[in-house]
């Protein structure tokens, strides 16, 4: 959802200096993403995928876990057998359906991240509360919009990929 100012043009120097905080942020995520993996014994893949179960409301099948994640059902496969012989996840039948099978996230398995996660929430917070609620309402609609964009242009070359 634009408002009407998105018509503006924007600047080359906004552009690049977005595209390079973007970059940017998108290294560091990745990065702090692999040592927490890592702290846990998975590639940042593994954890990223086990990730997206555990966000999900229900259990995945592993195709939708390739849907999501972008990476072929080969190789999500070889994901869900890592991530089930050390102890994250079990297959199960589809209750609905007995032909399908579903990835099940084991929530004892959870307590292994320990504090890796720690202090990310007391440093989300203190960079908020830098914020009025009506910028932070502007951030917000930037990150939804961008998620939305960029979620879409994945979805093109997963198109692309498939003719």
């Amino acid at each position: 959802m634009s408002n009407p100012s998105s018509e503006q043009s924007v600047s080359k120097d906004a552009l690049d200096r977005f595209s390079a905080l973007g970059r940017e942020l998108s290294s560091v995520i990745s990065g702090l993403h692999s040592k927490i993996a890592e702290r846990v014994g998975l590639s940042a893949t593994d954890h990223k995928c086990l990730d997206l179960a555990l966000r999900a409301e229900q259990p995945l099948t592993a195709g939708q876990i390739a849907e999501q994640s972008g990476l072929s059902t080969g190789a999500v496969t070889g994901v869900i057998d890592r991530l089930e012989r050390a102890g994250f996840v079990r297959r199960v039948r589809d209750p609905h359906d007995r032909r399908k099978v579903l990835v099940e996230v084991s929530q004892n398995s959870l307590g292994r991240y320990g504090d890796a996660y720690d202090g990310l929430t007391e440093g989300l917070k203190q960079v908020m509360s830098g914020y009025t609620p009506d910028e932070l309402a502007v951030v917000e609609r930037y990150l939804t919009e961008l998620i939305a964009a960029l979620t879409r242009h994945k979805d093109r070359l997963a198109a692309d990929r498939t003719r």
